[in-house]
């Protein structure tokens, strides 16, 4: 049977059964015991020790003075108490008086003692107690929690992230030809091929790999507006090249989180404005998914009149023919068809985001650039004409400079000279 927690104590101090009981004393004709309080409590919080002591320390009815009373290394002193009071108080810190620290498996552990070490009272040269030493431990669990308030992580979970918090960092920028570099100007000519790259920063994310789920052009920043051009559709397959364009997906990718094709540029029938924004729908998967229907980049080769995919197995391509990948209903913006922007489904999606690039300005228009070459023609022939007038000006003041010379040679100047007295 398991000791009591005050004969452990009294184990500790005496070293023995026979005195850890409250000893009988007769008092008018009938025992009774001294006391029946524990000699010492314990108690461990969160950040705090606090350690109370009965005055009665040995149960032998002789009272020890607070001031023999140390707790720790560095002997740190009780708290102040009236005379009259029956236990001595220690609150300290876990990390003060000397106090050590152990990590086991289980539990850290905050070890110290209390010490009693008794002085003669004034000139007396007797002590009436003894010297003591009581070890105290304090024992937390490693895997429960101490404090009573609730505990918030001190990391975030990658999907908790991504589907809560969505902190990716989606982006299409306009690329030089070489794609070494951002392009620096937005303008092209009718027949110029626009290099374009989509990227996401995943910061400390796990690996993932980025696709062009669907892609539209249009003469303002709203996709929604009319006219428009489909130029990516059910889900990664690039339809512009099906036309009469060369527009493809680069393959192979750069990584894992970019992808990179090219549009050959367009202009809209009957618009006025000479620029075009194109809005695409980005989204990712982990790295280590396998590309399917709703997750691909897929282009159409006219040489071999196929689709081939950037990476995956060429049969996820041949949806792109019927038009209808994955779930029906999916595709966005048909020709024909009214437009409606479709659901996102994130079962197999991590992160979507729409991400717009413009506007691409083309400087000038068929009809322009016509016009353009016939006023280029007219100011060459303008400045020719120019250049010959001045130069026949030029000719004509220096046949007269020359005619000038020869009448003044052959018609000399007489100049009267005077000689002195």
């Amino acid at each position: 049977m398991a000791l009591s927690y005050g004969l452990f104590i009294c184990l500790l101090l005496w070293g023995g059964t026979e005195l850890c009981y409250s000893q009988p004393v007769w008092q008018g004709g009938a025992y009774r015991r001294l006391s029946s309080k524990p000699p010492l409590v314990v108690e461990c919080r969160e950040a705090q020790l606090v350690v109370t002591v009965s005055k009665d320390l040995f149960g032998t009815g002789k009272l020890i003075r607070p001031a023999d009373l140390t707790l720790g290394p560095e002997g740190c002193e009780p708290l102040a108490s009236m005379d009259t009071d029956d236990v001595v108080t220690f609150e300290v810190g876990l990390h003060e008086c000397g106090n050590t620290v152990q990590v086991t498996e289980d539990a850290l552990v905050y070890s110290t003692f209390l010490l009693h070490n008794p002085r003669p009272v004034g000139n007396l040269s007797i002590l009436r107690t003894n010297f003591a030493e009581v070890p105290i431990k304090c024992l937390f669990p490693r895997q429960g929690n101490v404090s009573s308030q609730a505990i918030l992580p001190t990391w975030v979970p990658f999907r908790t992230t991504v589907f809560s918090e969505e902190k990716l960092a989606f982006s299409l920028h306009l690329m030089e030809e070489n794609w070494s570099a951002k392009k620096r100007s937005p303008t092209f000519q009718l027949g110029d091929i626009a290099h374009l790259q989509a990227e996401v920063h995943t910061g400390s994310h796990v690996p993932l790999r980025l696709f062009v789920d669907h892609c539209v052009a249009t003469p303002t920043p709203d996709r929604n507006t009319y006219p428009y051009h489909t130029i990516v559709d059910f889900h990664g397959c690039l339809v512009d090249g099906l036309y009469d364009a060369s527009s493809a997906f680069k393959a192979p990718r750069p990584g894992p989180e970019t992808l990179q094709f090219t549009v050959d540029m367009f202009q809209f029938v009957n618009d006025s404005r000479n620029m075009v924004y194109i809005t695409c729908l980005l989204k990712v998967t982990l790295a280590d998914r396998v590309p399917d229907q709703l997750n691909k980049a897929c282009s159409f080769s006219k040489s071999s009149n196929s689709w081939s995919p950037v990476e995956g197995t060429a049969d996820i391509c041949q949806c792109c023919n019927k038009g209808s990948c994955g779930i029906p209903g999916r595709s966005r913006r048909l020709v024909g068809q009214s437009h409606k922007s479709a659901p996102r489904s994130r079962r197999h999606v991590t992160e979507t985001a729409d991400v717009t690039v413009g506007p691409l300005i083309f400087l000038g228009k068929a009809s322009d650039r016509g016009v353009e070459k016939s006023t280029s023609s007219l100011t060459s022939v303008m400045l020719g004409l120019g250049l010959a007038m001045v130069a026949s000006l030029a000719l004509v003041t220096i046949v007269l400079g020359l005619t000038r010379r020869r009448q003044a040679a052959s018609h000399p100047v007489m100049y009267p000279v005077y000689a002195s007295q």
